[in-house]
């Protein structure tokens, strides 16, 4: 269960403490751990829609979206936000772009894109829960984490050291996308809202990995953490979205 365990403590705030250091082979068998701690967070997120409900939508919303956030100790949004500013302040040089994102500060794009995706999420989850569609809620964290796993079966990991480095090198690759087909699959439980969401992630995956490939030449950890957020992101706006022109109850 170390993978578990290792993947549990990497994505979320949970107090897991292992007992000794992982091997290269068990930081890259955790990732086929991700999309299950990604249910697990969408069911804490259901969980609280449910008995809290009787709530104000707006304020259920915020909540829902602060436990969101907690629950993964804000660690994809930093990703987020040094992509975003390496990006604009890499001026298209890969070295620089690369330099940029080890600095732990974050400049004024980064936060920019932190607020945009904020407000996209917050204002999409209010829909959401306006329609009481919870059970929704166990979806995007899933998709969101499946992100990794297409990024590192297909992108090349641009840094010599570090857990990323040891996860492209020994993930189990029979394994990973036997994982991401069948979560993709069930997307299809949402009918075609649910589909079409399926659809659209995957497409925001290829593009992610394109511009990724184009810059820095792969793959960072800095550029997964960001992938997972714009994955969720884009996931429940276009879920939300659907809604209004796809029949689905």
């Amino acid at each position: 269960m170390t993978p578990f365990f290792i993947a549990l403590q990497f994505l979320t705030t949970f107090p897991i403490q292992l007992k000794e250091m992982p091997s290269k082979q068990q930081n890259g068998q955790s990732l086929l751990f991700y999309p299950l701690i990604g249910l697990m967070i969408g069911a804490i997120l259901f969980a609280i829609a449910t008995v809290l409900h009787a709530l104000p939508v707006i304020l259920l919303s915020s909540l829902i979206l602060v436990v969101w956030i907690w629950l993964t100790g804000g660690l994809h949004l930093d990703g987020l936000a040094d992509t975003a500013d390496a990006w604009v302040g890499g001026f298209g040089d890969k070295e620089r772009t690369l330099t940029i994102m080890k600095d732990p500060s974050c400049g004024p794009i980064g936060v920019l894109s932190l607020i945009i995706l904020c407000l996209i999420k917050w204002s999409a989850l209010y829909v959401l829960l306006e329609k009481q569609l919870y059970s929704a809620l166990l979806l995007f964290p899933i998709l969101g984490r499946l992100a990794p796993l297409f990024l590192f079966l297909t992108t090349q990991y641009v840094r010599e050291r570090g857990l990323g480095s040891s996860i492209a090198e020994f993930i189990p690759k029979t394994g990973a996308v036997t994982l991401f087909i069948l979560c993709l699959v069930a997307s299809a439980y949402f009918a075609w809202v649910g589909i079409l969401t399926a659809i659209i992630f995957i497409g925001t995956l290829i593009y992610l990995r394109y511009k990724f490939i184009q810059r820095i030449g792969g793959i960072t950890g800095d550029t997964v953490g960001a992938s997972i957020e714009i994955c969720e992101a884009v996931s429940i706006l276009s879920f939300v979205m659907s809604l209004f022109y796809l029949n689905f109850s």
